[in-house]
């Protein structure tokens, strides 16, 4: 799977929950041994979802964006990892809050994957935590403002 080999699309939690939910399972319950019960939260219909799907029409990853800002429960089945689908996923949410008006975005990394946030712009905040039983670390990044001039519409 090459980058033109999957795409990556928002996605409505009520309609694709099925999907993303398959990946999040594998990855963090199977995988991780996140507690199932704290998988899917208060924030899933809330949220606005991303989903790479691969050439056969079959779910490799996914992302959320919470309206304060907040990138989480990004997720990449093995199959697809170190081939850009997770780059495409952040980089789509970036996109997307950066289009809402967001200016700054804060997601709680795993520490193996602080490389992969910091090559977007993230940076690492504050001391390693431990979250679902796997260290942490807060990160964020600044998106930059936009202006109204002469009466133009900012988009």
């Amino acid at each position: 799977m090459c980058a033109n080999r999957f795409t990556v699309q928002e996605v409505p939690w009520q309609t694709q929950s099925a999907a993303l939910y398959a990946v999040r399972r594998q990855v963090f319950i199977v995988e991780q041994g996140v507690p199932a019960q704290i998988e899917i939260d208060e924030w899933d219909p809330l949220s606005r979802h991303v989903l790479a799907i691969d050439v056969n029409g079959g779910p490799v990853g996914c992302g959320r964006l919470l309206p304060d800002g907040h990138i989480g429960r990004m997720a990449v089945l093995a199959e697809g990892r170190g081939k850009g689908v997770g780059q495409q996923i952040l980089q789509t949410l970036i996109t997307m809050a950066e289009s809402g008006g967001i200016t700054h975005i804060l997601l709680s990394a795993q520490t193996h994957a602080l490389g992969f946030y910091e090559k977007a712009g993230f940076v690492a905040e504050g001391p390693i935590y431990e979250e679902a039983g796997i260290p942490h670390r807060a990160m964020s990044l600044n998106l930059p403002r936009r202006t109204v001039l002469d009466g133009q519409s900012p988009l």
